[in-house]
């Protein structure tokens, strides 16, 4: 059986490595981006300078050959599902058993005037990449347009280089649809302090011709005119399935899949950005392009064909990123604003720097439901267990020594933080535990009650 693989990120190398793994079918991964599968998250990481590009890939050029995993750069124009095969750009035809689609996503454009421009582009590919590195030379000045993680990111890596930047943020406090009041206002200040032209609640209108048929500026809804040679599109992300259009294969925002990530049409799957269930979870959305979602995809796909239907259980949210120094850890359920039932416990602001914890609970049970962090590292299997095992919330406060992420080498807030909650309740919990390892905080864990 000959099993295609679109898509050499994370969803479709998963899914790739796995069913080797479980069997010996021909394998082959198709992709126009790159030769080999490589971190896109690490991305900006190049452009910085901390990494060479070679450096993002964590296989080494022998593991295909080695794994009997044929790869093929190459852009597809479209499915051909009675057919049962790829149409390729140049007119050839790749047939197969058993398809994966794992195309990712694209860069949201809105229709903006001048939105095609040379130096206009968003940050997701490889060639993403290469634009903003063609495009630094000389620059004087960069806009971004976007106020979420993409957005942040390439405001930094312009930053790192010393180039001028205004960044674009429609909503009124930075990435407020996702972080709570107090932890969007601390990126506010931080994002300020290193030196970005932050415009809150200011949204693109268009982009100005330099002429040249190249970005020359931009103007604003407030009728402001900012001058720039490069905008930054991050906006957010779509689907990336234009292809797949008269395929057969259903398509609504992406492609959409039942709880086996299978598609409507036979034999044909899909795996990560590009996936919108009909059915998500309760609490999970249709579409989550992050990373680990993508890897436990690839895997479920893998497993599907090779063995016996497995539904995908994407288990419980989570998130990582970095606003330039300060790092975000979400676990679970954190809401931007609170009550139908759900109390919360915040330590942080102004007084406390750069870092700040959430908890999130339960108002008639007290079980925890979540954790949004700040600057802070706690770890993630004893947040996961925490919340998968519905602990109550002063269970956790007591022994919340055993999420300190390597307390020997940073500060530890934990007594601050139960300090807080016992201000905020009139309560006079104490904690409990001490320094943990990861293995013996794991086995105290499994001993407290449920």
């Amino acid at each position: 059986m000959h099993i295609v693989l679109l898509g050499n990120g994370i969803a479709g190398i998963t899914a790739a490595r796995f069913i080797r793994k479980w069997s010996d079918h021909d394998i082959t991964v198709v992709s126009g981006e790159t030769d080999h599968f490589f971190s896109r998250t690490a991305l900006m990481y190049v452009y910085m300078g901390h990494m060479r590009f070679q450096d993002t890939q964590p296989y080494e050029a022998g593991f295909w050959e080695k794994n009997r995993i044929k790869l093929l750069n190459a852009w597809v124009e479209s499915v051909d599902t009675a057919g049962k095969a790829l149409v390729l750009a140049d007119g050839s035809r790749l047939p197969y058993d058993k398809l994966v689609l794992a195309t990712g996503s694209r860069s949201n454009k809105f229709g903006w005037p001048g939105q095609d421009l040379g130096r206009v582009q968003g940050l997701y590919h490889r060639q993403d990449l290469e634009g903003m590195e063609a495009a630094s030379a000389g620059l004087q000045r960069a806009v971004v347009v976007g106020g979420g993680l993409i957005g942040i990111e390439m405001a930094e890596m312009f930053h790192s280089r010393g180039i001028p930047v205004t960044f674009l943020v429609r909503e009124k406090s930075f990435w407020d649809i996702v972080l709570p009041p107090e932890e969007s206002q601390m990126i506010n200040r931080h994002i300020r302090e290193q030196g970005i032209d932050l415009r809150l609640a200011t949204e693109l209108k268009e982009i100005i011709d330099d002429g040249t048929g190249n970005a020359g500026g931009v103007i604003t809804n407030h009728g402001e005119q900012i001058d720039c040679q490069f905008v930054g599109l991050t906006v957010g992300v779509s689907p990336n399935i234009g292809f797949l259009k008269d395929s057969g294969i259903g398509t609504n925002r992406g492609i959409l899949a039942d709880a086996f990530l299978q598609t409507n049409i036979p034999d044909v799957y899909a795996a990560g950005d590009c996936v919108e269930l009909r059915n998500p979870r309760p609490g999970r959305r249709p579409i989550e392009a992050v990373w680990y979602t993508g890897r436990m995809m690839g895997e479920t796909v893998a497993y599907n064909i090779c063995h016996s239907p497995q539904a995908y259980d994407p288990g419980i949210w989570f998130n990582s990123a970095k606003f330039f120094d300060i790092e975000y850890q979400v676990y679970g359920d954190v809401p931007v604003t609170y009550g139908n039932g759900k109390a919360t416990l915040y330590w942080g602001g102004a007084s406390c720097g750069k870092k700040s914890i959430r908890m999130v609970y339960d108002e008639a049970s007290g079980s925890v439901l979540g954790f949004n962090l700040m600057g802070i590292r706690y770890r993630h299997e004893v947040c996961e267990r925490w919340i998968a095992q519905q602990t109550p919330v002063e269970e956790v406060l007591q022994n919340l020594s055993l999420a300190n992420f390597d307390p020997e080498f940073f500060p530890e807030f934990e007594a601050e933080v139960v300090a807080q909650y016992n201000r905020q309740t009139g309560k006079g919990i104490r904690l409990r535990t001490r320094r943990r390892s990861l293995t013996d905080a794991l086995r105290f864990l499994k001993k407290l009650p449920a």
